[in-house]
C-alpha cells in the first residue's frame, strides 16, 4: 500500500459518520487493517507504524517549537 492509501481512508473516515463508527469499534491494530481491508483499503501493518511514527515526530517538533 501507499500513502495516499492512508490518507484516501482518514480523508474518507472524517466525512463519513459510519466509516468513522466501523474504525471506532476496532480495538487492536490487526481489528483496523482486517476492518480496512474489508471496505477496500489497502493498509497494512507497517503503514499504520509509519503512520504512528510520523504522528510522534511531528508532535515532538511543535513541542520543541512552543519551547
Amino acid at each position: 500500500m501507499s500513502w495516499p492509501e492512508l490518507e484516501r481512508l482518514v480523508a474518507d473516515a472524517e466525512a463519513d459518520p459510519a466509516l468513522q463508527r466501523a474504525l471506532r469499534q476496532c480495538r487492536t491494530r490487526g481489528e483496523l487493517i482486517l476492518t480496512a481491508r474489508r471496505l477496500g483499503y489497502r493498509l497494512s501493518r507497517l503503514d499504520l507504524q509509519r503512520a504512528q511514527v510520523e504522528d510522534l515526530l511531528e508532535e515532538q517538533v511543535m513541542a520543541a517549537s512552543a519551547s
